[in-house]
């Protein structure tokens, strides 16, 4: 999943530079504030890719003394880091711009920079968002996007598409203000668009951090990664009962896992140790996405799982 992720976010690095660059030249030509809040938009997604980018190789940091479990969740804090540049920066910046533009507005006299950037630019951000969906959905072939972003512990992944249906949105935002402006002889609906571009970025940041931080304070396991560790346990005959699975992800592919078990009173210490140890390998081994498995054993269990 991860060379998923930096495919997704190198296509759109490389679509927001350039975009960012032909916004930035019409609207320098044409004085739209539209154009200039999306120029802005694209940079900051820019400048976000390799925020992104910085969080995946980060997180690939061995353990050390001072993070026994890892830096998996380097990802998660640039991910929050992003979603706030986006709100402060991309929302606030539009927003600041629109109104300045409704106090100043300026006829736009010939929009043909417009039209032909912006009509390029959703030709771009819609094939970069293409190629985020298909990466997304190998690992989430079924449900519909909203609820698979939710149980979705990678946020490089999402990241970009919901910026990406972002950048499209205050495109589209961005050109109906341009067309209508001019259609309508009305400069105000230019300001307006630019508004709105940052009302819906501020929406999508918000949204953004919401997703991340359930992940920065520590998400179990999904519900099916639980289900294949109650079938290895069943597995095992010396294995008398089981508490709930306690498990928390240190990055996308970072489990950690404690399992409370009792065993058969019969077995030896050594016995008993050998039945852990073998548990311990099937996890490992079955479930690949558990890197850490500690298995404690209890001879009366509070709330037990048959």
């Amino acid at each position: 999943m991860a060379s998923g992720s930096k495919i997704s976010i190198y296509g759109a690095i490389a679509a927001n530079l350039l975009i960012a660059a032909s916004k930035f030249t019409a609207s320098f030509f044409t004085g739209s504030s539209a154009m200039l809040a999306e120029g802005i938009h694209s940079t900051i997604d820019t400048g976000n890719g390799f925020l992104l980018l910085l969080g995946l190789k980060r997180g690939k940091k061995p353990a050390d003394a001072r993070h026994p479990f890892g830096y998996g969740k380097e990802i998660y804090f640039w991910s929050f880091v992003v979603s706030i540049l986006i709100f402060s920066l991309g929302g606030g910046f539009a927003i600041w711009e629109g109104v300045h533009s409704l106090q100043d507005p300026q006829i736009i006299e010939d929009p043909t920079w417009n039209y032909a950037v912006l009509v390029a630019a959703i030709l771009f951000e819609g094939t970069s968002l293409i190629i985020a969906l298909k990466n997304f959905n190998k690992s989430h072939p079924t449900g519909n996007i909203i609820s698979n972003i939710h149980k979705s512990k990678d946020p490089a992944s999402f990241a970009v598409i919901i910026e990406d249906s972002a950048a499209v949105t205050g495109l589209i935002i961005a050109l109906l203000g341009v067309y209508l402006s001019i259609a309508l002889d009305n400069p105000y609906i230019d300001g307006y668009a630019s508004i709105s571009i940052g009302v819906l970025l501020l929406v999508v940041a918000s949204f953004l951090a919401y997703e991340t931080k359930g992940l920065l304070l520590g998400e179990s396991a999904r519900p099916e990664v639980l289900e294949k560790i109650d079938a290895i346990l069943k597995e095992n005959p010396e294995v008398l009962r089981w508490n709930l699975p306690k498990s928390v992800h240190f990055g996308p592919e970072n489990i950690l896992l404690v399992i409370e078990v009792e065993l058969n009173d019969a077995l030896g210490l050594n016995d008993a140790e050998a039945v852990v140890k073998k548990i311990d390998r099937e996890i490992l081994n079955k479930v690949p996405k558990v890197k850490q498995v500690f298995i404690q054993t209890l001879d009366d269990l509070d709330q037990p799982i048959d």
